[in-house]
């Protein structure tokens, strides 16, 4: 008799949006938040936020169950990861993040079957209406500051990792396009005390930028610049970013604006990408593949390979790319105009 394999892989999957969405609903309730400063019981919890008292319990054991929360007695607190992560305080907060995924992404991914047979994102098929995906997060002030406080989120796991990716001590002047909160541009400057730096991003954006910039010791040292990198000239500047932006736009907008970028930049500039990058057979890692497929339900683009980057900046004149993989949700592409 053939021994049949384990069933372990195939419940974990079956079982997996059930813990996501656990974590999505006590974040949008606002649990880990009523016990960043002190524990409290079911009860009491279930009171203060319009909830069942007897649902409120089976939540919250379940996020003790998950590691979000400890249990004494009958109350409850923040685990240390809860505490740092997942409470709109906390200057290393991914609320945001958590938000957009349960708000936005969540319904996206319902009609991911769509995405597949057509080859096209959702958008319209989940919220109706017209205008790009950007206008839909930025539809009011509440969804463009969580969407801008999960990038931020984000950027603070992944942007001192791409920062030190390269030695970037050769450059002056940084210029961060699409650089919502500014966290790759403090990041580089807290790194290389030489730079100066930019954040050039729409001007809705730029209105809740400036809040950010203020909380670090490095925010005057970045620049708040209002602009469409698609529509507007570049400012100057011998090292242009693109945090998480490449892999937003059809190849069509993407190869424009690289051109554009390497057409600015003097002699001996560069442009930093930082995305996560495929394998060579596009096998892994896992987390590329899931924003690959997340990209394809959201927005125009996809992940890439280094080798279909390197592609990509040499059509658009760049001589010289390299990449790095880094220990961060996100990758390194240096690409070099010499």
């Amino acid at each position: 008799m053939t021994e049949i394999p384990s069933p372990a892989g195939v419940l974990d999957l079956i079982q997996a949006f059930r813990r996501s969405k656990t974590m999505f609903v006590a974040v949008s309730l606002g649990i880990f938040d009523r016990l960043a400063n002190a524990p409290s019981d079911a009860q009491t919890l279930a009171a203060a936020l319009g909830a069942n008292s007897e649902a409120m319990a089976r939540l919250l054991d379940s996020c003790v169950a998950l590691g979000l929360l400890k249990k004494s007695a009958s109350e409850y607190s923040n685990s240390p990861e809860a505490q740092t992560y997942l409470t709109r305080s906390n200057p290393y907060t991914l609320s945001g993040y958590i938000l957009y995924s349960d708000r936005v992404l969540y319904p996206l991914w319902r009609n991911f079957e769509g995405a597949i047979r057509e080859g096209t994102n959702r958008w319209q098929q989940t919220f109706g209406g017209s205008g790009s995906i950007f206008d839909h997060f930025f539809r009011t002030e509440e969804a463009r500051r969580d969407f801008l406080s999960g990038m931020d989120g984000y950027g603070q796991l992944s942007s001192p990792a791409v920062v030190t990716a390269f030695d970037l001590g050769r450059f002056h002047r940084l210029v961060d396009l699409g650089g919502a909160t500014g966290h790759l541009a403090l990041a580089a400057c807290a790194r290389y005390p030489q730079l100066q730096a930019a954040v050039f991003d729409l001007p809705a954006v730029i209105a809740v930028s400036r809040e950010y910039l203020q909380r670090s010791p490095h925010g005057n040292r970045v620049a708040l610049i209002a602009g469409d990198f698609f529509t507007n000239p570049l400012p100057e500047a011998d090292l242009f970013t693109l945090g998480r932006i490449v892999h937003d736009w059809s190849e069509e907008k993407v190869r424009r604006l690289l051109k554009k970028i390497r057409e600015k930049l003097p002699t001996g500039g560069a442009l930093l990408i930082a995305e996560k990058l495929l394998n060579k057979n596009k096998t892994g890692p896992l987390p590329a593949l899931m924003q690959s497929l997340g990209m394809l339900v959201s927005t125009e683009g996809k992940e890439r390979t280094l080798a279909e980057y390197t592609v990509l900046l040499r059509e658009a004149g760049f001589n010289h790319v390299e990449g790095k993989v880094t220990d961060s949700p996100l990758d390194a592409i240096l690409a070099t105009k010499t």
